[in-house]
C-alpha cells in the first residue's frame, strides 16, 4: 500500500486532463474532495472540456507534454495517465509522436511517480490484443498485433508502455496498476476525432450520410465514460496492487451495424448508411472478459448503450453546429455503397 494515499484531501495528476475522459475523470475526482492538477499539451484536449472547472479552488492546469521530463512543486498521491491519442486519425497523424507519448511520456511520468512515492494507474487499451484470435478477450491473452502496420504506433507503443511499467513495479520503484481501456463513448468526444460513435452520431445530425467501413459485421463492445471513470478510480484505490492488467469495458457486444441502426432511430434526420472499405488492421471482433475487474473491484457497467447514446446524442445535439444539404450529397463519393 502507498505510504500517505489515503491521506485526505488527495493531490491527483490527471496527465491528458483536457481530453475526453481525462476531463470526465477530473470531475469525479473533484466531486470527492481531490486536489486535481490538469497536465495537457492540448494535441487531442480541449480548453472548453475544463473550462467550467478552471475557477475551481482545487483545480489547476498545465499545458505541457509528456514527452519532456515533469517537474511539479507539489507533492503528489496519484498519477493517472491519460495522455495519448486515442482515436486511429489522430495517433496516426503524427505516429512518432505517438510512440514517443506511449514510451517516453510514460517513462517521464513513472519518474514523478518514484519521486513523489505516489501510486500511478497507466491507461492502456484494448488495441494491445490486435486484431484477436481470442474471444471475449482475457487478461492472459498476448494478443495478434501487426508489429509494422499503420496502427503500430499506438498498439505497440501501448504494450511497451505497460512493459515498462511493469518493470518499475518489480523493481518495487513504483505502485503501477494498469487498465486496459474498451471502446469508450460519452458527451465531450471530439466531433472529428474518427471515433465510430461520435463519427455516426455526428454525421446524422448533420444529415449526412452514415459512414460504416467494412460490411459492419465487425463488433465493439461499448463502455460509457462515468461507467470507465468509476472503474478507473476503483482501481487505484485499491489496497493490494492486483500485479497484473485489468479489462474494463462494457461486456456487451455490438456489431457496428446494429450501433448504426440505433443511433439512425434516435436521430430522425439520419441520412442513408454508406460503406466504405474497411482500413488496414480494423480488428474484426472486440470484447472484454471483466472477470478480473468484477472480482477484484466489485465493478460492473451500469449504463446500457441505449441510455449512453440518448445522453451522448443530447450532448452532441446542444454542441454541434448543422451542415447543409449539399454537403450532405457531397460527401457520398463515387465508392461508397449506399444502404437504404
Amino acid at each position: 500500500m502507498l505510504q500517505g494515499y489515503e491521506r485526505a484531501p488527495r493531490t491527483v495528476l490527471v496527465a491528458g486532463g483536457a481530453g475526453f475522459l481525462g476531463s470526465h475523470l477530473a470531475d469525479e475526482l473533484l466531486a470527492q474532495g481531490c486536489r486535481v492538477i490538469c497536465l495537457d499539451n492540448f494535441l487531442t484536449g480541449s480548453m472548453e472540456n475544463i473550462a467550467p472547472l478552471l475557477n475551481h479552488p482545487a483545480f489547476s492546469f498545465v499545458k505541457h507534454d509528456v514527452c519532456d521530463p515533469v517537474f511539479l512543486p507539489e507533492k503528489l498521491d496519484a498519477i493517472y495517465n491519460l495522455a495519448c491519442a486515442a482515436s486511429p486519425p489522430n495517433y496516426q497523424a503524427d505516429p512518432i509522436h505517438t510512440m514517443m507519448t506511449s514510451v517516453i511520456g510514460t517513462r517521464n511520468l513513472l519518474a514523478l511517480a518514484e519521486t513523489n512515492s505516489a501510486r500511478l494507474l497507466q491507461a492502456s487499451t484494448s488495441e494491445v490484443y490486435g486484431d484477436p484470435e481470442q474471444h471475449p478477450q482475457r487478461e492472459d491473452y498476448w494478443g495478434h498485433v501487426n508489429c509494422t502496420g499503420p496502427r503500430a504506433c499506438y498498439d505497440e507503443g501501448k504494450r511497451a508502455a505497460e512493459a515498462l511499467c511493469f518493470d518499475f513495479l518489480r523493481l518495487s520503484r513504483v505502485d503501477v496498476r494498469i487498465a486496459r481501456i474498451f471502446n469508450t463513448y460519452g458527451p465531450r468526444m471530439q466531433p472529428d476525432d474518427g471515433r465510430i460513435v461520435s463519427n455516426l452520431i455526428v454525421q446524422a445530425l448533420q444529415g449526412r450520410p452514415m459512414t460504416i467501413y467494412g460490411s459492419g459485421a465487425q463488433t465493439r463492445s461499448f463502455c460509457y465514460v462515468t461507467d470507465l471513470v468509476g472503474g478507473l478510480m476503483a482501481l487505484m484505490a485499491i489496497d493490494d496492487n492486483p500485479g497484473q492488467p485489468v479489462n474494463m469495458g462494457n461486456p456487451q457486444e455490438f456489431s457496428i451495424c446494429e450501433l448504426a441502426e440505433q443511433v439512425r432511430r434516435a436521430i430522425p434526420q439520419a441520412g442513408d448508411i454508406i460503406h466504405r472499405p474497411l482500413p488496414t488492421d480494423d480488428p474484426r471482433r472486440r470484447r472484454p472478459d471483466i472477470t478480473k475487474a468484477q472480482a477484484l473491484l466489485g465493478w460492473t457497467p451500469k449504463v446500457s448503450l441505449a441510455q449512453g447514446l440518448e445522453a451522448t446524442i443530447d450532448w452532441f445535439t446542444r454542441t454541434l453546429p448543422r451542415a447543409s444539404s449539399p454537403l450532405a450529397r457531397n460527401e457520398q463519393g463515387p465508392d461508397a455503397l449506399i444502404c437504404k
